[in-house]
């Protein structure tokens, strides 16, 4: 039905709420700040436990990783599908991920895998320390 508001069955449960964004600046600079960092060939990460009951993302894809903001919204999107996918397995931690610009080149598989791994990598680091 053109101009419904009624949201698609397909998309139940597929959102990406706001809850589990970070979304203001003190939100990343206490990442920043406070986290642990990690890194590999796509992405850097810096994570940090927070005081809710569940993980939250925030992306850095700066104009450096790719000026065309077409393949910097591809790489928001791949990361952000992997962040959903494990954020019901995940604790606690806020994470921001940094998009390199070997990321700009990468396929939608290497992305999600490159990702998927460094998500892992951070959530191992911080329960480390």
């Amino acid at each position: 039905m053109p101009g419904s508001a009624r949201k698609d069955v397909s998309d139940q449960g597929r959102s990406f709420p706001r809850s589990s964004r970070l979304t203001t600046p003190k939100n990343y600079q206490d990442v920043f700040q406070q986290g642990q960092r990690a890194r590999n060939a796509l992405f850097g990460g810096v994570v940090r436990i927070n005081t809710l009951d569940h993980a939250r993302l925030g992306l850095a894809v700066s104009r450096k990783a790719s000026p065309r903001a077409v393949v910097r919204n591809r790489i928001k999107r791949a990361v952000r599908e992997v962040f959903r996918q494990q954020q019901s397995a995940l604790d606690a931690l806020d994470f921001v991920i940094i998009a390199y610009p070997q990321a700009a080149a990468a396929t939608k598989t290497e992305l999600a895998c490159a990702a998927s791994q460094l998500v892992q990598k951070l959530t191992r680091t911080c329960a480390r320390s």
